[in-house]
């Protein structure tokens, strides 16, 4: 099978609306967790949020894309064209079936959504709907404009696997590469889910914190005092090229996506296995597929939301994993500063990953002041600071309500 490579990102984060300042933010440990600014939430069980700073779609993007879009592909197109430029991708002198865009979103247009039946309610149930109700709903329509934006005529569709889909739009394009049926994939995910219903959703799962009187301290991945995951909203994007292709055109190149795997709990709605029996199995088979041994990997972001059961289950797993050669592998948590950003968390733990190839750091955990005693003590989880480290291999994880795990690895080139 072809090698394929990353050559672009792009990204829009909590703490920062382009990688550069992602990544800077993400080394020196910010939290992007504060009050909620989107609604009224103060009878909310959580009133807090990881939401981006300064964005304005409409000194990005054209005033009538944004009329007629939701925010969750707006933050597609900015950070599709992000990745574009960093590329340096000229589609003029590309076959337009050669490229495709696979995306990302576990939720969709929630913001449509309500506000279209809010306004139905308010309106005496008078059927005024916009009729830009259904476009700006439907989660394809992310993928759908980018590839209208470039003119890119190859694969294009949506993959939702709740928490895990962007890894699995990942997968999915490098899987296409690998085949030779697309010579480039623009692909990650995208989600703005800070919303009245998506926030009181959650709520009332009792999935998330309610430390209220401190957001920036509530995101704390394996610590015994965690109490649920902090929402967040963005996108990331990665270009991902066959890499004769990229040799070919002198394209700057971050790393290899060496390899991916998924697998299903098939065991509870929204709980992960106790003893991470789908999330082992999907490591052993990234690795398997990346053709790589587990103590070549150096560096683990772990999906570790800051739910009690959760961390446990995937620390299980890493530890049944790697056991005796955890000694050469280092672990973090970037959703104690980023939250949790649903549909499109994989994306940007995915560019951090990249990163920490790229850059030799591995970013910290943040928040976390005594790691729970449940979670196996041979594990080294880099905690308050970045770590400064050689890392030829990077292993993302991600998982999913419904079971779904998610697993890509990189690998330096």
């Amino acid at each position: 099978m072809k090698r394929v490579v990353v050559t672009g990102l792009g990204a829009l984060t909590p703490i920062g609306n382009d990688v550069p300042s992602f990544w800077e933010n993400l080394v020196a440990g910010k939290s992007g967790a504060a009050d909620i600014t989107r609604f009224k939430a103060a009878e909310f069980r959580t009133r807090f949020a990881c939401e981006l700073k300064g964005f304005d779609a409409n000194a990005l993007l054209d005033k009538a894309d944004v009329r007629k879009t939701d925010p969750f592909t707006q933050y597609a197109l900015v950070t599709a064209e992000q990745a574009v430029q960093d590329a340096g991708l000229d589609f003029s002198k590309m076959d337009p079936f050669d490229t495709g865009v696979i995306w990302g979103s576990g939720q969709g247009g929630m913001q449509t959504f309500e506000e279209q039946v809010t306004e139905y309610v308010n309106n005496g149930y008078h059927p005024r709907f916009s009729p830009y109700f259904v476009p700006k709903l439907i989660s394809n329509m992310a993928p759908g404009l980018i590839s209208m934006k470039y003119g890119l005529m190859g694969i294009n569709y949506t993959t939702v696997s709740a928490c895990a889909t962007s890894n699995t739009a990942i997968m999915d394009a490098l899987t296409y590469i690998r085949l030779g049926k697309a010579k480039v994939m623009i692909t990650g995910g995208s989600e703005a889910p800070v919303t009245p219903a998506s926030v009181g959703g959650f709520c009332a799962m009792k999935a998330m914190s309610t430390r209220n009187d401190a957001p920036a301290l509530a995101s704390r991945p394996f610590d015994v005092e965690r109490d649920g995951f902090v929402m967040g909203e963005g996108a990331g994007v990665l270009v991902l090229e066959e890499y004769e292709h990229a040799k070919a055109r002198g394209a700057k190149i971050y790393a290899e996506v060496a390899g991916a795997a998924m697998t299903a709990d098939a065991y509870h709605m929204t709980a992960t296995h106790p003893e991470g029996a789908g999330a082992l199995r999907a490591m052993q088979l990234a690795l398997e597929d990346a053709g790589l041994n587990r103590e070549e990997v150096s560096y683990l972001n772990a999906h570790a939301t800051s739910t009690p059961v959760g961390d446990l289950s995937e620390t299980t797993a890493i530890h049944r994993l790697f056991g005796d050669q955890a000694d050469h592998l280092h672990i973090s948590a970037t959703k104690s500063m980023t939250g949790h950003l649903l549909g499109a968390a994989g994306a940007i733990e995915a560019i951090a990953s990249v990163m920490s190839v790229k850059h030799g750091i591995i970013p910290p955990t943040i928040n976390t002041t005594k790691v729970d005693p449940a979670i196996p003590s041979r594990l080294q989880i880099v905690l308050s600071t970045a770590m400064e480290k050689k890392v030829k291999v990077a292993m993302s994880n991600t998982f999913g309500f419904g079971g779904h795990n998610g697993i890509v690895v990189f690998r330096a080139i």
